[in-house]
């Protein structure tokens, strides 16, 4: 009997892997309170104007833009602008720092749809016991083949995360 070679093994588990980290991700935005606060990840153009939108469903939330991508955003009393996080990893701690000082029990995250699973892990490892709502920008006009590097890279980058590398 011939054995299957460990490449194509590894080959198979990787393409499987990346299809359920693909069907981890939640479809859509989930239900939305009025007194929710809006934690935007900045990275993509698409996500500052998602969570805006978004934002609109709020009535006494805020919405905290977190990250080093935030330029050009105006400051209002309703949207708080953290700037010196630099990777996925520091915006966990970042938010985890403002969950904490503000005493909130549940948050939405908003970030693109190939990002969502990696963010979602680390948050829920820096703060398990917070109510996490996902809330993913799609990638609506992209190219197939740019989704797929997007969706390819982020798998990655999860998997190492799972391997308890949070930063590079």
């Amino acid at each position: 009997m011939k054995y299957i070679p460990a490449s194509l093994i590894l080959i198979f588990c990787f393409i499987f892997g990346g299809l359920m980290f693909k069907s981890m991700t939640p479809p859509r935005c989930g239900s939305l309170i009025e007194n929710d606060n809006i934690f935007v990840l900045t990275g993509d153009t698409r996500r500052i104007p998602y969570a805006l939108k978004k934002l609109d469903n709020i009535k006494y939330g805020k919405l905290y833009i977190i990250g080093a991508g935030a330029n050009n955003i105006i400051n209002s009393p309703h949207t708080i602008i953290e700037s010196a996080s630099k990777s996925t990893y520091q915006n966990a701690l970042a938010i985890k720092n403002i969950v904490q000082t503000n005493l909130l029990e549940r948050i939405v995250i908003v970030t693109t749809e190939d990002h969502m699973n990696r963010a979602l892990y680390l948050l829920r490892n820096e703060m398990p016991n917070i109510d996490i709502v996902a809330c993913p920008a799609s990638l609506t006009g992209m190219s197939t083949p740019a989704r797929l590097k997007r969706w390819t890279i982020e798998y990655i980058k999860y998997i190492v995360t799972m391997f308890g590398i949070k930063e590079g």
